[in-house]
């Protein structure tokens, strides 16, 4: 039995436990990455190598970390 075979569980409060669960999974791994803009951010992106930089985070940089 897996955990996310819902069609395991069988009583509904055991669905919305579940549903919780992945919600506050979700929650917990966006909370982790700084915004886009802050000095946290700025850091993190200084210490990434360039080459491993989308586009977008390469004209986020230059907005929010060179032209200040």
């Amino acid at each position: 039995m897996s955990l996310l075979d819902f069609g395991a569980v069988k009583s509904p409060i055991s669905k919305l436990v579940a549903i919780a669960l992945v919600l506050a999974f979700t929650a917990g791994l966006s909370a982790c990455a700084p915004e886009v803009g802050t000095d946290a951010w700025c850091k993190q992106m200084k210490n990434k190598p360039s080459g491993d930089w989308t586009a977008n985070e390469a004209a986020d940089y230059a907005k929010h970390c060179v032209f200040k």
